[in-house]
């Protein structure tokens, strides 16, 4: 939300230079008026059109902020032949989830599924390498579940073996 503020801000600014040049410009004052609403118009639309891309996916092409992320975490997927993959994005550092869209792929798409009945099997998460890669290998898996982590050792302090006695037969 940090990044709306500063985007309208910046429109804001270039929308009072470019008015401050129409008004002290030699034009006729219907020019100079028609620039003062002109901007006057543009901010609210600008506020509104920055506050609406909040809710759309970004395509993964047009990410340049995270374009050298090599993982992220997939809190959720949603497919739609033919139109796209939504992914709903944690990126490793970044507070907040993201969401984005792959353009359709109907072999990644399976490949997306079967990830998802192995991550749920495991009940590790699900994760995609390389996720703003434009140029994909369909060698190499983009989806994955991670395998389960080790479990921690045991903490034995006994030296010798260790001996079960059954505390009514062993008495």
């Amino acid at each position: 939300m940090q990044e709306l503020v500063h985007f309208f801000v910046v429109a804001v600014v270039v929308a009072t230079v470019l008015t401050m040049i129409s008004v002290w410009s030699p034009r006729r004052v219907w020019v100079k008026t028609s620039a003062v609403v002109t901007a006057a118009l543009f901010l609210p639309l600008a506020y509104a059109a920055f506050t609406d891309l909040l809710s759309k996916p970004k395509p993964v092409d047009l990410e340049w902020a995270f374009r050298n992320v090599t993982e992220a975490t997939v809190l959720a997927a949603s497919m739609r032949e033919n139109e796209g993959i939504f992914l709903w994005l944690q990126i490793d550092g970044v507070a907040e989830p993201r969401s984005y869209v792959l353009p359709w792929d109907r072999q990644m798409a399976e490949e997306l599924q079967d990830a998802q009945r192995e991550a749920e099997a495991n009940r590790n998460g699900l994760r995609i390498k390389l996720p703003f890669e434009t140029a994909w290998d369909d060698r190499e898996r983009k989806f994955y579940a991670p395998p389960q982590p080790v479990p921690p050792m045991k903490d034995s302090n006994l030296d010798g073996p260790l001996i079960y006695r059954h505390p009514g037969i062993d008495a």
